[in-house]
């Protein structure tokens, strides 16, 4: 059985982009999959890619207002993890 990957690239809209409480979010929920989550800030960061579940790098790859990030995930459960992060994303981390 081969590993899935899967892959997405969307704006964040959040007023504080992706910190702090908003990084949190997304941190809780990409440790709920089995897939290795990673997110890469396509705006700023010249592709570097930080962890899904470490606060610390998501933070530190300083994601604000109207950044374009790519969240790929590989696993078993990529693209459900994938989804479930888009989503997050896109209702503007529950706000």
């Amino acid at each position: 059985m081969s590993e899935q990957e899967a892959a997405a690239e969307l704006s964040v809209e959040h007023d504080h982009g992706l910190h702090l409480r908003p990084a949190a979010n997304f941190v809780r929920l990409a440790a709920r999959y089995r897939a290795d989550v990673r997110v890469a800030n396509l705006s700023r960061s010249g592709g570097r890619q930080a962890n899904g579940r470490s606060l610390l790098e998501v933070t530190a790859l300083g994601v604000d207002r109207g950044h374009t990030v790519r969240i790929t995930a590989r696993g078993e459960d990529a693209q459900e993890a994938v989804d479930a992060l888009q989503g997050l994303i896109r209702s503007n981390f529950g706000a």
